[in-house]
Formats: C-alpha cells, structure tokens, sequence
C-alpha cells in the first residue's frame, strides 16, 4: 500500500458532515482514523470508507468529552499511523428541544455546550503536542452561522459554537511560529440527520453540497490556507480561490465588538 498523504483524525466520523469528510479525505489519499461515541456503526463505516477508496481508515471508539477515552483514542491512532497531521473537530451536540434559554433543561443545555467546547479542548491537547513537535500540523474546528451571533433558539448550540470559535483563536496565537494553524470552518447548511431536525431549516430547498466543505478541509489540509489560522470560514459562502490569495489583516473574521461610533473605546 502506497505511504498515505497525511494522517487526519476526525471526531463524530460516522454520521453527517463528520463521516463525508472521513471519506473525502480518503479519497484524497489521506489515512483517516474516525472517532465517535458508537463503536459498531463507526467500525461499520471507515471499514465502507477503506473498501470504496483504498485508503487506511481505524475506527476509535470515544466520547469527546471524556478525557481518558480522548487520550486512549488519540494513543490508537498515533501507535497505528505514526502521528496525526490533520485534527478535524467535528463532534458535537444539538440543542434536544426548541426553547427560548430560561426554559431549557439545564443539564440538557450543558452537556450541548460541553461537547462543542470540552469536546474541541480534549482532541486539541491531545493531539497539538505532536504537531508542535514536528513543526506542522492543522486542526479544522467546526463552526456555524450561529457561531457569530445570538437566536431565541439554540441558545447552547450557539453559545458551545462560539466557545469552539474563541478557542481556535486562542490556541492559534498560542501556536504563533510553531508551523502549527488552527481555523474555525463553517460548512454551510449540508443535508444531515441534524439539519433537517431544525425548523430552522425546515422549507430549506437548496443545501450545501458537502463535497464543498471536504474541498475546504483538503485545502487546508494542503497548507494552501494559512494564513487563514485563527479566522472564521464559510464553506457555504467563501470562494476557495479568492482565500488563496487574500492576507486577512488585523481582527478580520475574528470575533470582535462592532463600534457604537468613531473612537468608542470597547471597540475592537
């Protein structure tokens, strides 16, 4: 079997965006090990992934919010493949009803915070370690419209996205200089199990094709974006191209306060 392009490692790979990008990337000549909480149907597909592209695929069994587990899958993947040169930070829960926050169950609300935030941390210190030893490495944070802005519904889901969003800013600066990058990914709207839950999107008609986001996640994966490292992106929107090329300056696609006026001083 041919030396495999990289080593990506992606979390909630067995259903929805997760698992297209598992077998995107595969089909880019990537060896792909896939995390989620269910070891039979993800076994079941990175075992359909290496029949239909040829690629090394390894099935980790692990809930994104447990440190051990985390730590146990991360040691699986680097004893089989030698290390990880891709994390995607996929996994993550939705928000179970539609309710405005003060009527959300508040363990329910928590535990859709805890996967996002948590379940970016635990992969990230596991895996960047690593890549800051080899002097490259991309970790893929996955984002959402509701990263940037606040809803009646979906408070948790939004508030989780927006912790993942200040995170990737976070562990980017602190990677300055170590050939390691770090970028929130929005992938659109793409026909999932998830997103047609939502009433959000109930008459929805047209979806992101979800080859689209494997196109942004190769691409970064290549290097081609990184100047990009710490900054929000939209698969769903942004124009591959025109990302290749542009230097963003400043706090451009960085979460930050809009000016009331000239010189307001909380600005920034």
């Amino acid at each position: 079997m041919p030396e495999p392009n990289g080593v990506a490692l992606v979390t909630g790979a067995s259903t929805g965006i997760g698992r297209h990008l598992a077998e995107g990337l595969a089909r880019r000549g990537m060896a792909v090990a896939g995390l989620a909480r269910g070891e039979d149907r993800l076994r079941t597909e990175m075992d359909v992934i290496a029949d239909s592209t040829g690629a090394r695929t390894l099935a980790v069994a692990a809930d994104v919010t447990d440190r051990e587990a985390v730590e146990d899958a991360v040691g699986r993947v680097l004893g089989e493949f030698g290390r990880i040169d891709l994390l995607v930070n996929n996994a993550g829960q939705m928000d179970a009803e539609e309710v405005p926050v003060w009527q959300a169950d508040p363990d329910e609300w928590w535990a859709v915070v805890t996967s996002h935030i948590r379940g970016g941390l635990l992969p990230a210190r596991a895996v960047v370690p690593g890549m800051v030893e080899r002097g490259s490495g991309r970790v893929v944070d996955l984002a959402s419209g509701l990263s940037t802005r606040g809803g009646r519904l979906y408070s948790a889901y939004s508030v989780g996205k927006t912790g993942l969003m200040r995170l990737t800013e976070v562990l980017a600066a602190g990677l300055e200089g170590t050939g390691v990058h770090v970028f929130d990914l929005a992938p659109g709207v793409v026909r999932t199990s998830m997103s047609t839950s939502m009433s959000l999107h109930e008459n929805r008609t047209e979806w992101t094709d979800p080859e689209q986001v494997v196109a942004f996640v190769a691409a970064i994966a290549a290097g081609e974006l990184d100047q990009w490292s710490g900054r929000f992106l939209h698969a769903g929107m942004d124009e591959l191209d025109r990302l290749r090329t542009t230097q963003p300056d400043a706090t451009q696609r960085q979460l930050r306060l809009q000016p009331y006026a000239d010189g307001d001083p909380a600005a920034g």
